[in-house]
């Protein structure tokens, strides 16, 4: 048989689909190919690491320099060969995504802009809430490892160059996602600008990590957690130093005490000695006890006496991610939708209300595929968007819809990108009142694609709140079907819909407008009247 290249869109069917991530850190640039196979699973192929650090410049100077900027070029250069060796050249196979590294570089743009020139990459804008999605993904596979041992809290940390990940769960349910600004490298760098003597630089390097895990303290839920599960390259290493094993597809457990005894000793040592006797780049002996020392006092302050270390990171959610296609998995659906509750139960909103309203919306969203034409992802924006319509009621119920859109804009959702947040924020904002305008400034930034989405998702959601108009989930269940001239909505098991009617009149005014279709709705066990 003639071979053909494992990407073509020709490809022989059920064979593994080559994909690559590119991790552009603060540290390193990354690089990892991995097969992902018709069950949607996935096999690590080959990683790649090249330490350019871009912290180096934006934690201090707020811009990357320019031979900063063309060592990644030369890099990245590097990592497209080796992607044309694999085969890998689609877009839709290649994703490239950056952390604080860059995203807090002033020109930011411009790195990307000379990045896409050279290689021909296009870094991906990636957010925090992405970041905590994309960590979940990652280790979700550990923690159904075993299930008795994180069946309770469990704090989940990767400390990475510029920042620390923490993600707080009670069994497989995030309960807090938080970033915050505390790197190996950034502490590193603080440091040294005091130009502090040894003794004086650990003991600024521990206030810090306290003033952090403090915070943590006061935004985290009770009682505290009683597993620790611990992520990135430097803890992997001091787990394999410890245990005399590699850490692979299993978990390694370390001792808290065995961590610190092993974190001072390299604290001990200067950047160099340690580069020397584990055969490491400089950059990463000077990131392993800073990076180490947060770990311990993290563990340390909450009580958490063993360390699971796992192997997985950034590179393998996003692939995980791309195994998933356009469509969420219910895991992280799971999640997204307890989020957008626990933000609704702090505002105060009618649950009871919200869940059927959100009910009825998406099963409109699933009948009307075939006229509303969305991808299938916009099923979750609509269905957070009618959770959280009305927690604007907690400020004012006047103008509750503007203000239920300012607190969905300014309150964090797991696992939602601020672009997908902003849609959401828009949904909600039209499902009464004043229908999308070019004067409304927040609608008229939106790209037009977006701007369609937003507006055919609130048509939408008003039918949606419309038949629940009197707050009692009368109307348990609603199909719809579409012809030439009519959206005919049928209700089951209610007999009297006179108040539902008198609402649709107003509330499908939307919908008409941008489907053309008049709608009219009728007790499924009576024949309609209209």
């Amino acid at each position: 048989m003639k071979n053909v290249p494992p990407n073509s869109i020709d490809c022989i069917e059920n064979q593994p689909r080559l994909v690559a991530v590119i991790d552009i850190g603060s540290t390193s640039l990354r690089m990892q190919i991995a097969e992902i196979h018709s069950d949607r699973s996935v096999r690590r192929i080959e990683s790649f690491s090249q330490a350019v650090s871009l912290g180096e410049d934006s934690f201090l100077k707020r811009t990357i320099e320019l031979e900063t900027i063309e060592d990644c070029v030369k890099v990245l250069s590097g990592y497209r060969d080796q992607l044309q060796a694999y085969g890998i050249d689609r877009k839709e196979d290649i994703r490239v995504v950056a952390t604080s590294g860059l995203n807090e570089a002033g020109n930011r743009q411009a790195f990307r802009d000379r990045i896409f020139i050279a290689t021909g990459f296009e870094i991906e804008p990636f957010d925090e809430a992405e970041l905590h999605r994309v960590t979940y993904l990652g280790v979700l596979p550990f923690l159904l490892q075993e299930p008795s041992v994180f069946s309770n809290q469990t704090l989940v940390l990767e400390v990475g160059g510029g920042t620390s990940e923490v993600l707080l769960l009670n069994g497989l349910n995030v309960s807090l996602a938080r970033t915050f600004p505390l790197g190996s490298l950034r502490l590193r760098k603080r440091i040294e600008a005091y130009d502090a003597p040894l003794l004086a630089s650990r003991s600024l390097m521990e206030a810090q990590i306290t003033r952090v895990i403090s915070q943590l303290l006061v935004e985290g839920s009770q009682p505290k957690p009683s597993a620790m599960l611990a992520m990135g390259g430097e803890v992997r290493f001091a787990a394999r130093e410890i245990s005399q094993q590699a850490v692979t597809k299993q978990l390694v457990r370390i001792e808290l005490a065995q961590l610190h005894a092993f974190t001072e000793s390299l604290l001990a040592l200067s950047p160099a000695t340690i580069a020397a006797r584990y055969h490491m780049s400089l950059p990463d002996a000077q990131s392993l006890g800073p990076a180490l020392l947060t770990q311990t006092m993290y563990a340390s302050q909450l009580g958490i006496k063993l360390i699971h270390v796992a192997d997985t990171n950034l590179r393998d959610g996003l692939v995980r991610e791309m195994a998933q296609g356009r469509h969420w998995s219910s895991a992280i659906y799971d999640q997204m939708v307890r989020s957008a509750l626990q933000l609704g139960r702090k505002f105060k909103h009618d649950k009871t209300h919200a869940k059927h309203v959100a009910r009825l919306a998406t099963s409109l969203f699933d009948d009307l595929q075939d006229l509303h034409q969305l991808p299938q992802q916009y099923r979750s924006t609509l269905e957070l968007a009618a959770i959280l319509h009305e927690i604007g009621r907690f400020i004012s119920v006047r103008s509750r819809h503007k203000h239920a859109s300012y607190l969905i804009q300014n309150s964090e959702l797991f696992g939602i990108s601020s672009r997908e947040r902003s849609l959401v924020s828009l949904v909600a904002r039209y499902h009464r009142g004043a229908t999308p305008k070019p004067s409304h400034v927040p609608y008229s930034r939106l790209e037009r694609d977006n701007r369609i989405i937003v507006t055919k998702l609130a048509a939408i959601l008003r039918i949606a709140k419309a038949l629940d108009t009197g707050r009692r989930q009368r109307i348990g269940t609603v199909t719809a079907q579409v012809n030439s001239t009519h959206l005919m909505l049928q209700a089951g098991n209610v007999e009297d819909l006179t108040v539902e009617k008198l609402e649709l009149r107003q509330m499908a005014k939307l919908f008409e407008n941008v489907f053309g279709k008049r709608v009219v709705l009728a007790s499924a066990n009576m024949a309609s009247d209209q």
